[in-house]
């Protein structure tokens, strides 16, 4: 297994399909440009590839914050359906906090859905702390 960074290249279109999965409400053109996009506010994405193909997917941004400090932010972290339970995730976990300790982060965040608890089992297995509830208003124009 090795860690990769998006490129448009071979895997580009597996990548996105496994994004696709996470991120239901785009396809793979609005996807695209929506990462495009995101990449100029420092938007990166990463994936884990073996000869059996694309394992896992994360989108994450690098980031300051008071209440954190230098920070890794993930925002999408999808692994394949077919390799979950299989060291997949916690070698992908694993790189990230190699990636952190590289880029001089102290912390890594993310957030999950409240209905994943697979997901959150995982998070709490690798090191991840409840550290708070996340709030959000989804219709700001709608008032």
């Amino acid at each position: 297994m090795e860690v990769h960074f998006l490129e448009k290249n071979d895997d580009y279109e597996a990548v996105l399909k496994a994004l696709l999965s996470l991120r239901t409400s785009y396809d793979l053109d609005t996807l695209s440009n929506q990462i495009q996009k995101q990449y100029e506010y420092g938007y990166k994405v990463a994936y884990v590839r073996s000869s059996d193909g694309i394992l896992a997917v994360a989108g994450f941004c690098v980031g300051e914050k008071l209440a954190w400090g230098k920070h890794i932010y993930i925002d999408d972290l999808i692994t394949n359906p077919n390799y979950r339970s299989t060291g997949v995730g916690r070698f992908f976990i694993n790189w990230f906090k190699e990636f952190a300790a590289k880029n001089n982060c102290e912390q890594i965040h993310l957030d999950s859905g409240v209905q994943r608890f697979p997901a959150h089992k995982f998070y709490l297995r690798e090191g991840f702390n409840i550290a708070s509830h996340h709030f959000s208003i989804a219709d700001v124009k709608g008032g």
